[in-house]
């Protein structure tokens, strides 16, 4: 892949918590090699408060955060996406859009945070663990080394990573 940066989508049902995190991650993270989106099959039309006063707590850029339709980067005139991951194990059993520029795609599903109940503490944990989960995957990924990983060799630790038990936050016995 000829060094230049990559643009990555990441995709939800919602795009209202894991992938609006997970963009906010993959821009800190992969700084100067990827320009991360976020989006949803279902958009929730605003993004979760919790997972907005999380990202704001740990300073991530929140101006151009917003909850948006996949269809957006299907249209004429859309980035032209490298790679797509899907955070929800609804949108990754659902038909795609057509993705202009045949980007490389895996599953990185999370539970949902949004989905939790219990005590606020409860559930702004679930949003912290969320990110810490989306951080050890980005983490991973950013640091390939894309230039000299062939398309088989590289879908393989895109599938790997979404598979990490450590990424998942479960240990191995």
């Amino acid at each position: 892949m000829a060094d230049r940066i990559r643009n990555v989508l990441f995709l939800c049902t919602g795009n209202s918590a894991r992938s609006i995190i997970a963009e906010c991650v993959m821009n800190r993270l992969g700084s100067g090699k990827f320009k991360a989106y976020s989006a949803g099959s279902q958009p929730k039309g605003s993004v979760h408060p919790y997972a907005l006063d999380l990202v704001r707590q740990l300073n991530y850029d929140t101006s151009a955060l917003r909850s948006k339709s996949w269809d957006e980067f299907a249209a004429a005139g859309a980035p032209v996406l490298d790679f797509v991951f899907t955070v929800c194990d609804n949108a990754a059993n659902e038909a795609c859009p057509y993705w202009p520029g045949q980007p490389m795609t895996a599953h990185w599903g999370l539970p949902d945070p949004a989905a939790v109940e219990g005590t606020e503490a409860e559930i702004r944990f679930a949003f912290a663990d969320t990110h810490r989960m989306l951080h050890q995957r980005i983490s991973i990924f950013t640091n390939l080394p894309l230039a000299s990983l062939d398309q088989i060799a590289l879908q393989k630790h895109l599938d790997d990573i979404g598979r990490s038990s450590i990424a998942r936050g479960v240990e191995k016995v």
